[in-house]
């Protein structure tokens, strides 16, 4: 599908998204993400011009089925997969990438530190339908052995570019974090928790020098343009707990996101910004406002943020709460977080709960925000339980099959599909079946409504006799 669209504009000066909806035009992937969001063309067009809305779609990747993320579309959710040093194997990559795909996962972010690095995300990208982003500075810091004082610039900008010609359709670069900023670290309870940021912070510290991804900055934005590649700005300073959150350092950095935003438009490059990590439930909303001040209404990409520091193990639903309420006050995408966050590398199977939890934020924030038939699929799974109607609610559920395997786990004989009620209230105590014999006896209700409004009228007429 979109092969032939990229052939046509092979020769064009310019052939970002971002471009083409500047100069007026249309893009087949802008129609296609209009019909998929039941959205007017020219309203896509209108917010990627704007900076409010992206399609990250990498031009060699052709296979992609086109994406928007922005306030005026649907929340859309992130997948994590990726090798670390200890755990790397391309195969079980590639099962995560299809685990991500099969439940839905909007984008997919190769993470990975260890193994063939460049073996694997194209494995990834050859496997997946959806964009994927990386995190570049892994594979900088990994293609110099680990030497963060042999990182340089043009090491970085090579790296870049490697992975732009791979088909990589967004990077998360670490550009707001400054040599001025490094002093409030000190005050912090946990100091950076972001891994491109402390490398950038031990890079800094031994040359004594500003951040290299700030300095080539415009180097950048000319290798993200010549492949469509859109900017994750990268939250260096993100909390990683409750105690952190808000504080100068986070915000300093959200200004200067602001700043490289204003840049990267000047050069029709997409961009994203993206956002803290453990924040309390009442500081959300703030952080949504101050984003959209700071960063003149770009796409707000949010991890969790986890609403507590304790949830270990289960990570997936303190920070699916967040998210939910982030999603709900303007964020465009979550970044999902699994059950093995804080704890180990997740595998499939955490990467299915992770999605799932995401999945329902997102979805919860859509309906928050009023979208346009949101609620859809909500009155269907009403109508389908109180019909008994069991087949259908494991079609209309999230995870179909976790829904059908729990039913089934006490009921699992074909005849129980059938049956008007589950293994939770068996048949004589189901509220819906109750309900059902009541409203089946219309003249019943309408008798004891009538009988019951001549005994208010005696007792009112009763009070009035003897007043």
């Amino acid at each position: 599908m979109r092969a032939s669209w990229v052939e046509k504009r092979k020769n064009d000066p310019v052939r970002t998204q971002m471009y083409y909806a500047k100069q007026g035009i249309i893009t087949q992937e802008m129609e296609y993400i209009a019909k998929i969001e039941d959205l007017a063309p020219e309203l896509i067009r209108s917010e990627i011009a704007r900076g409010r809305l992206i399609i990250p779609a990498n031009v060699n990747h052709t296979s992609l089925e086109p994406m928007g993320i922005g306030i005026a579309v649907t929340c859309k959710i992130n997948a994590n997969i990726g090798s670390s040093a200890i755990a790397s194997d391309v195969m079980g990559e590639v099962e995560k990438m299809q685990v991500s795909q099969h439940y839905k996962a909007d984008t997919a972010m190769d993470l990975s530190t260890g193994g063939d690095l460049d073996e694997i995300r194209k494995a990834v990208i050859g496997a997946s339908k959806i964009p994927i982003g990386t995190v570049p500075i892994y594979q900088i810091l990994h293609d110099v052995k680990n030497k963060i004082e042999d990182l340089s610039i043009e090491v970085m900008l090579e790296v870049l570019e490697r992975q732009a010609q791979q088909g990589v359709s967004y990077f998360t670069i670490h550009a707001g974090f400054l040599l001025e900023t490094m002093p409030k670290i000190a005050k912090r309870k946990m100091g950076i928790v972001s891994r491109g940021g402390s490398l950038m912070a031990a890079w800094m510290m031994h040359y004594h020098r500003e951040n290299p991804f700030y300095t080539a900055f415009d180097d950048i934005l000319d290798i993200c343009a010549k492949y469509d590649v859109s900017l994750s700005l990268g939250d260096s300073l993100r909390p990683g707990c409750l105690a952190d959150a808000s504080d100068d350092a986070q915000l300093g950095e959200l200004k200067v996101l602001g700043e490289l935003t204003l840049r990267a438009w000047e050069k029709n490059v997409q961009v994203m910004i993206e956002g803290p990590g453990h924040v309390p439930l009442n500081q959300i909303e703030r952080n949504m406002k101050l984003q959209r001040e700071l960063c003149h209404e770009a796409p707000f990409y949010i991890l969790g943020p986890l609403v507590t520091d304790i949830a270990a193990g289960y990570d997936h639903i303190s920070s699916a709460i967040g998210a939910a309420i982030g999603g709900w006050h303007g964020a465009s995408m979550l970044c999902y977080v699994t059950p093995k966050e804080h704890l180990g590398l997740p595998n499939a199977d955490d990467v299915r709960a992770g999605i799932i939890a995401y999945k329902i934020a997102a979805h919860a924030a859509d309906i928050a925000r009023g979208r346009k038939g949101a609620r859809d699929i909500d009155d269907a799974m009403s109508d389908a339980r109180y019909s008994f109607d069991w087949e259908k609610q494991f079609e209309l559920a999230l995870d179909s099959e976790r829904a059908r395997e729990y039913h089934d786990e006490t009921l699992p004989q074909d005849v129980f599909k059938e049956a008007e009620f589950c293994s939770m209230c068996g048949p004589k105590f189901c509220s819906y079946k109750i309900t059902q014999n009541i409203m089946d006896n219309p003249e019943g209700i309408e008798r004891i409504i009538r009988e019951a409004k001549e005994k208010e009228e005696a007792e009112e007429a009763a009070a009035l006799a003897t007043a």
